[in-house]
């Protein structure tokens, strides 16, 4: 079975993030979501696969390359213009052949276990087109999904309002026919409509997916998809390449990669991942559910605490870093504190895109885009968004507003 990664979305609330990277191309737990994607696909026997890009393609076209040689079958389609999910669908038309059925799997998705076994394994049991489903925390923002008794899905709802809500929800996994592509074609590309239709006339199965499952809408959840991926480390992993110096402690379950240097009186508490070629300085701190990305430097005495830092990024001594998410090629400066609650304790709201979120967060810190530089000695307040490429001086208080 082929399957295809819808991997050329912009999330429209991800910023600072989505300003520079498809959703697909996010960091959690040291990988990229689009490697997370791969693997489980490999564990699941697939090895033949196409991936529809758009929104800032070239990152992901590096990605791709990497993969050239390790047993995938990669195959690059592209969206020209951003018209939705359907047309990102109907791209691959021409890939699927009569009466085949294919693997359709949206990219920025997160899941520990493999979610693409479980919904072939119900393809195999029904012989008939299967949706996965699950039940999520919260489910007004999600296409909402009712089903009979025998796992048969008899009515989709893709934007429920008011009391209109159901249990169930699409978790953004596939088995669709070919003939899929001409419900979509005769419903003028419509994911929506073309669902509807499958569900009113072939029919269209529920695969109930019972473990954790995230869709990333909001830069916040990013800390989440971190912590659902590192729950389900059992075990450390340490590159034999890696140089550890005396006195450095370790407990629970790690990931250091290639290259890796940590310097003496570091303490790391799992789970949490250090990537290839970065340095760990002397007496740091790496809390739980940290992920420091490739070629990074944290330098002598910096706390990190529940965050993910992409790769290429540097935060120099004796900063604290918490409940916070760093871009690639970020500069943070000496004595940098990211304050992580309000005086008050309670939850932190975020402002981007002229809008207040609430976050339900009670600790949060900030959210800083690629290639920032912030100077030495700044105070950042909870919940802060900065932009990709902002230069802040020395001795200045990042504030809300």
């Amino acid at each position: 079975m082929k399957a295809v990664i819808l991997a050329g979305g912009k999330g429209n609330n991800l910023t600072p993030f989505s300003d520079t990277r498809p959703n697909p191309m996010l960091s959690v737990a040291g990988r990229y979501l689009f490697n997370h994607c791969l693997s489980l696909l490999q564990k699941s026997g697939i090895s033949d696969v196409y991936v529809v890009v758009g929104h800032k393609k070239d990152k992901l076209l590096e990605e791709v390359h990497q993969h050239a040689l390790n047993g995938l079958n990669l195959n690059v389609v592209e969206q020209k213009k951003p018209a939705g999910i359907g047309d990102a669908v109907m791209q691959v038309r021409d890939k699927i052949l009569h009466g085949e059925y294919f693997l359709l799997i949206y990219g920025d998705i997160v899941t520990a276990d493999n979610i693409f076994s479980k919904t072939q394994q119900s393809f195999h049991t029904f012989k008939s087109p299967v949706a996965s489903i699950c039940l999520p925390p919260s489910n007004d923002m999600f296409g909402n999904v009712f089903l009979n008794a025998n796992m048969k899905i008899t009515r989709i709802i893709e934007k429920p309002k008011g009391d209109n809500l159901g249990n169930y929800v699409l978790s953004g996994v596939y088995i669709l026919p070919e003939m899929f592509f001409d419900l979509l074609q005769k419903n003028k590309r419509s994911m929506e409509k073309a669902l509807k239709e499958l569900v009113d006339g072939e029919g269209l199965r529920a695969s109930m997916w019972e473990e954790d499952w995230l869709d990333i809408v909001y830069p916040w959840e990013i800390l989440t998809a971190n912590q659902i991926i590192m729950d389900s480390w059992e075990e450390s992993s340490i590159a034999k390449t890696a140089k550890l110096e005396s006195n450095v402690t370790i407990t629970g379950p790690v990931q250091i990669e290639e290259g890796v240097r940590i310097k003496a009186g570091a303490v790391l508490e799992g789970p949490c991942s250090i990537g290839a070629g970065s340095y760990i300085g002397n007496n740091s701190l790496i809390r739980s559910y940290t992920a420091v990305g490739a070629n990074c430097s944290v330098g002598y005495g910096v706390e990190l605490k529940n965050c993910v830092i992409h790769k290429d990024s540097r935060i120099g001594r004796l900063s604290f870093i918490g409940d916070s998410v760093l871009g690639e090629n970020v500069d943070i400066g000496a004595g940098t504190m990211t304050v992580n609650r309000t005086m008050t304790w309670e939850p932190v709201e975020v402002k981007q895109n002229k809008k207040t979120f609430k976050t339900g967060r009670t600790k949060l810190g900030a959210f800083i885009g690629d290639n920032v530089v912030i100077g030495a000695g700044n105070t950042i307040e909870p919940g802060i968004v900065i932009p990709p490429g902002k230069i802040f001086p020395s001795n200045y208080s990042v504030k809300n507003g």
